[in-house]
């Protein structure tokens, strides 16, 4: 064999990433999507249009299908993101993508600036890895600061949580009073499947984060997320080093 002749087998592809678009799915998908529509419809008319609704957008694929019903649709939501300030590549070059694609600024909140400093210096760059309480406490100054701000003077929100995600989701209801933040919180697609999620993006051709073709079903912050094997559970990936009861940030963490 001619030694200058690559022998780099072809990546593998990510089945979950691309379902089979069978007519009894896209049927499903379709009236999935109708009643996600109709809800955000209903939430536009019961909380106002002048900023006081708004949709968190973290890029996964779940917020991807909700960004594209409520820009497709123009329906007067404010979409906002949190930079940590530690996303993928990957992740910023969506952001830009969307951008494009729908012709809309997105409304993109930063941690304070102090308070990182001061966590990196008392704690370590990279200290989230040697405890629950640690990495919290990131997530605390990065995710949940932020996602005040972002909130404040808002009626209800939106988010991409589906119940099949985490045994932390585990009969996440479509609505339901957010105690934490103190206002409504809109779930629409909480009784998706990944597929589902997946063939709607499909079928409409909407933008999504590289990385999940790599085998990153939960994209969050890079030092914090890896891909996963083939049988793992959709949120391994996120805190792999945690007990699944401790994996959320605090953003949709359960009251009681």
């Amino acid at each position: 064999m001619n030694a200058s002749v690559s022998l780099l087998r072809p990546a593998p592809v990510n089945a979950a990433t691309r379902p089979a678009l069978t007519d009894a799915l896209r049927a499903t998908v379709g009236a999935r999507a109708a009643a996600a529509l109709a809800l955000l419809r209903e939430a536009v008319a019961e909380f106002g249009s002048q900023g006081e609704l708004a949709f968190a957008n973290s890029f996964g694929a779940e917020d991807m299908v909700l960004t594209d019903l409520i820009l497709s649709n123009s329906l007067p939501i404010t979409v906002f993101s949190l930079d940590t300030g530690r996303l993928p590549a990957e992740t910023y070059t969506l952001i830009g993508e969307v951008e494009r694609r729908y012709g809309s600024k997105l409304e993109i909140y930063f941690p304070d600036a102090s308070a990182v400093e001061q966590y990196v210096r008392s704690q370590g760059i990279n200290a989230f890895y040697d405890s629950v309480e640690l990495r919290k406490a990131c997530c605390g100054v990065r995710k949940m600061e932020p996602l005040r701000r972002a909130l404040a003077g808002r009626k209800a929100w939106i988010t991409g949580l589906r119940a099949a995600q985490s045994v932390t989701r585990s009969g996440l209801p479509l609505r339901e009073f957010d105690a934490t933040n103190g206002l409504e919180k809109l779930n629409p697609l909480s009784a998706w499947t990944e597929a589902e999620v997946w063939a709607y993006i499909r079928i409409n051709e909407v933008p999504y984060n590289a990385l999940h073709d790599q085998f990153y079903p939960s994209i969050g912050c890079a030092p914090c997320t890896r891909a996963i094997a083939v049988g793992e559970d959709v949120r391994a990936g996120r805190w792999w080093w945690e007990n699944p009861e401790t994996k959320e940030c605090g953003l949709h963490a359960k009251e009681g």
